[in-house]
């Protein structure tokens, strides 16, 4: 894993990655590196076990780089949480971006919000029932719809569909995560609580993460 990193260009994939999931083309895009090299160094980090690659849920031709769940990767890799408000964004805010927003607020103590491209008429009833079981109260959170974005927010696009029906700004981050209401299993939403709690401990080195 040292060794993958020693390369600037590699080093400079992998702090991206710390905060959002990318496409290659965004990754080309971001970092300026020509599609033939950045596809040599994203087989040298996969090698490594430093990212995996997923298949977009909405656009099947797209891929998702994101960096490796394994714990030494993570100790390797910190990034800086943002202090800003954040909002989240889904597709039907009825899941996946209520229990993010709630999350961040109970894990954080700061300002989180979501919305939806195109909201649901309620917050799915798992999502209620397993956010309780977390200590998220989502009881009285209402889908809506993302009208317009407030001035100095961090967004985080939690759904592959709505990253890509959106014209996401330069510093919007992208988490691509399953919809679990797809599933609809308790363990499908738990695995997003999961996956939300693993996001978040990338981006701090307090001590929440120990305790939740």
């Amino acid at each position: 894993m040292h060794a993958a990193l020693g390369d600037p260009h590699r080093l400079a994939i992998v702090d991206d990655l710390t905060r959002s999931d990318r496409s290659p083309r965004e990754l080309s895009e971001r970092l300026g590196i020509a599609s033939n090299l950045l596809a040599h160094h994203l087989d040298v980090l996969d090698e490594a076990g430093l990212i995996t690659r997923t298949m977009s849920a909405g656009d099947r031709r797209r891929r998702y780089v994101r960096l490796s769940d394994d714990p030494a990767v993570r100790r390797l890799t910190r990034s800086t949480r943002p202090t800003r408000p954040v909002l989240f964004l889904c597709s039907h805010n009825s899941a996946r971006s209520q229990l993010a927003a709630a999350l961040w607020r109970s894990r954080t103590g700061l300002v989180a919000d979501s919305a939806g491209t195109h909201p649901a008429p309620q917050v799915h009833r798992r999502a209620v029932s397993v956010g309780r079981r977390h200590g998220l109260d989502l009881t009285t959170a209402v889908p809506r719809s993302i009208n317009h974005v407030p001035a100095r927010t961090q967004v985080i696009t939690v759904c592959d569909n709505a990253h890509e029906e959106l014209s996401p700004a330069r510093d919007w981050w992208h988490w691509s995560i399953p919809d679990p209401v797809e599933i609809d299993t308790d363990a499908a939403f738990e695995a997003v609580v999961d996956e939300l709690n693993t996001r978040i401990d990338r981006l701090t080195d307090d001590q929440q993460g120990a305790t939740r």
